[in-house]
């Protein structure tokens, strides 16, 4: 099987990995952009944090279910779940949105080189070798 070089990572594609990363799930944008451990981090700490939030709110809303059920107070649910449920969501949102920046500046440099998007004239050809005429005798 032969293997395939990555697809260029042309504005369309960067401007959609920015979005992504930024709107959508952290860590998913900057896999497309093949950052693949920096993508796969992101991604973890994202889903980590989400998993701790929804946790932290099956626990609060049953609470508050059993509590008006039995007519007792609510119990106290767990305020850490929360806590580090925003602490690891922001983080992983905060650090794609430094890889965003990151791959903002590469494409950004990589466009310096060819400005115009014009290729070079040829002024005159390359030297030929001798009996390299392309003509059969």
């Amino acid at each position: 099987m032969p293997i395939r070089s990555p697809r260029p990572l042309t504005q369309q594609r960067l401007l959609t990995c920015i979005v992504i990363n930024q709107l959508a799930t952290p860590g998913l944008g900057s896999l497309l952009a093949r950052r693949k451990v920096v993508g796969t981090c992101q991604l973890l700490l994202a889903l980590a944090g989400f998993a701790l939030i929804t946790l932290w709110m099956v626990q609060f809303f049953y609470g508050i279910a059993i509590g008006e059920l039995d007519g007792s107070l609510p119990r106290k649910s767990h305020d850490w779940m929360w806590s580090w449920g925003i602490i690891f969501f922001g983080a992983s949102w905060l650090w794609a949105f430094v890889t965003s920046i990151s791959l903002w500046r590469q494409a950004k440099t990589a466009g310096r080189g060819d400005s115009t998007g014009i290729p070079p004239r040829i002024t005159e050809p390359p030297p030929s070798e001798p009996g390299a005429s392309g003509r059969i005798d």
